[in-house]
């Protein structure tokens, strides 16, 4: 696969279409797998966190979610395709129905993941719900909680979404994947699950297409003014100040 390399995190340059093709082969594998969706603010991140990188390069597929990584791509004389978290998740909702593998929602909040679970059912109406859970109780990523993995291999999904936001939910795939024996993808889905659900409005297509999306989240989530400044002011530093740096 065609990988390309922003800021020291490698990305797969694949279309919907390839991506789904290894996400079957998964499915039908007796390996588990897991899929990374970064945006700018994930790489901001990983300059001070070297575990996140390295959790994020060990990702059976990185999937460029941001259209800032798109932009960042070409400054550097190279492409990306974008795949966004979220519509991933229809995508690998509706193959999941075909191949008859169920689904376990985690994260977001007890009510919030139950709501994309009755939203992706209504959308796919055989689509097999494993369960959901708030994940609130996970408060460092890397301790084991017996009691969460009991439900989770009780229930035995084939894949699990987790939404607890960047760098937690990569952290707590990575170190508790080996445990859930029937799971054979899980994804990081960030506030995927609060944008399925309605929770959360999303920013109107032609604005997600000219790579607005971040102005109409900070107008709707002003309290998101950091993340906003790391994705549009500190991102673009760090890619400009990088690309000085490989001139020299």
């Amino acid at each position: 696969m065609a990988k390309v390399e922003i800021l020291g995190v490698k990305i797969d340059d694949l279309s919907l279409q390839e991506i789904l093709v290894q996400i079957d082969k998964f499915l039908d594998s007796t390996d588990p797998h897991y899929i990374v969706t970064p945006n700018p603010e994930f790489l901001v991140a990983a300059q001070k966190n070297k575990k996140f990188k390295e959790i994020l390069n060990y990702a059976d597929i990185a999937t460029a979610d941001g259209v800032g990584l798109t932009y960042a791509a070409k400054f550097l004389g190279q492409r990306l395709q974008r795949i966004t978290g979220v519509d991933l998740i229809w995508y690998i909702c509706q193959l999941a129905e075909q191949k008859s593998c169920s689904v376990y929602f985690l994260g977001a909040g007890k009510s919030v993941a139950e709501k994309t679970a009755e939203v992706l059912k209504q959308e796919f109406p055989n689509l097999k719900i494993a369960g959901s859970q708030s994940g609130g109780e996970i408060t460092d990523p890397q301790l084991i909680n017996q009691e969460l993995i009991d439900q989770i291999n009780q229930a035995a999904p084939q894949i699990i979404f987790v939404a607890l936001g960047q760098i937690k939910q990569e952290e707590w795939i990575f170190y508790h994947l080996d445990k859930l024996p029937t799971v054979r993808l899980a994804m990081g889905v960030g506030g995927a699950f609060d944008y399925i659900s309605e929770t959360v409005p999303r920013a109107p297509e032609y604005l997600r297409k000219i790579g607005l999306e971040w102005l109409y989240r900070l107008i709707k989530e002003p309290t998101r003014w950091q993340r906003i400044i790391n994705a549009v002011i500190v991102f673009p530093f760090l890619i400009i100040k990088n690309r000085l740096h490989l001139k020299r």
